[in-house]
């Protein structure tokens, strides 16, 4: 016999059950509600429910707002490629216990740190204290030495060389100049010599700058292989103070772009990842938080977020309401 499911027709046994049909159909134990001849039938009743023909027969089930979309979404910078968009550094730590602690809980793969002269070790305490890279091993992460404190392209480009010695040839560097003891903003034109220098010395530089665009622009013509546009001065933590400028550099690179300095909270590097950059590099905003452990996982959840509502695409923005819910079609009229 022949009845009606869901607007269309099906075939089913003579002497069916509403149970036997919905088997039939391929529903089995699957959570469903069905109205038989506009009444609603309880699940209990389903076996005992007779079907006949030229019955009709709604069923309908529960679905989601949407579906469920995983990408797979990496950074590459300098041929090398990360999972992880945050960068961190490993300054301002009560120890190293907390500093370990807390690069953990971020998931960064990148981690920054300064190259400075080492004390005198005539005290045997001294010689067996933990160094740095006893934590952070470049068996864990790729590390960026970095020229944090340097005031002249000489001393940066100074630096970098005894850090590629310390570090067996690793030639990935983060380039930073700085131009005033105050606001810690970079002196763009030692940063454009030093970047040429170590260019032609065959480093890989991400370069700290000021977020001028055609700063930006001159650094990667140079053969910068990333670009990193302050957020606001260093360890304010004030967040991006200039967001225009930001994504002028990013919409008009070809490298990667990643906010360095002046990040505070998760917000901060949440939006930063929403204006489009290819990640975040922080410290302090880690390090100086009550719970760095806690911080660290927020900016690491704060990065994703970020970044998957870039790929997301944002709703545009309104000047006036729209109703989310349609006001034509209702049900009850």
């Amino acid at each position: 016999m022949q009845i009606e499911v869901n607007g269309q027709t099906a075939d089913c046994p003579d002497d069916a059950t509403l149970a036997g049909v919905l088997e039939q159909l391929g529903y089995g134990e699957r959570r469903v509600a069905v109205e038989h001849n506009g009444e609603i039938i309880t699940r209990a009743d389903y076996a005992t429910t007779p079907v006949n023909a030229g019955d009709t027969l709604e069923i309908v089930h529960a679905i989601g707002g949407g579906q469920a979309e995983t990408v797979a979404d990496t950074f590459t910078v300098a041929g090398r490629t990360f999972t992880s968009r945050l960068l961190v550094g490993t300054g301002k730590y009560a120890d190293l216990d907390e500093a370990d602690a807390a690069i953990t809980a971020s998931g960064a793969e990148i981690v920054t740190m300064a190259i400075r002269r080492t004390p005198a070790l005539t005290d045997p305490a001294a010689r067996e204290a933990r160094n740095l890279l006893d934590v952070v091993s470049p068996d864990k992460y790729t590390l960026l030495p970095n020229t944090a404190g340097c005031y002249s392209a000489d001393e940066a480009v100074r630096t970098c060389r005894m850090a590629r010695e310390l570090l067996d040839g690793h030639n990935l560097v983060k380039l930073e100049v700085i131009g005033d003891e105050k606001t810690l903003y970079p002196d763009v034109a030692e940063t454009l010599v030093a970047a040429r220098e170590l260019v032609a010395d065959g480093f890989d530089v991400m370069v700290y700058t000021s977020d001028d665009p055609i700063v930006a622009r001159k650094l990667e013509d140079i053969g910068c292989c990333a670009i990193m546009p302050l957020a606001g001065p260093i360890g304010s933590g004030l967040g991006i103070q200039n967001r225009y400028n930001v994504s002028e550099i990013v919409a008009h690179a070809s490298v990667p772009v990643l906010v360095d300095a002046g990040v505070g909270t998760a917000s901060d590097a949440a939006i930063a990842m929403e204006l489009g950059c290819d990640g975040v590099l922080l410290n302090s905003a880690i390090a100086a938080a009550g719970k760095p452990v806690l911080m660290a996982q927020a900016m690491r959840h704060a990065v994703i977020a970020g970044r998957q509502a870039y790929l997301a695409g944002r709703m545009p923005r309104r000047r006036y309401a729209t109703a989310s819910s349609p006001m034509t079609d209702l049900a009850f009229q």
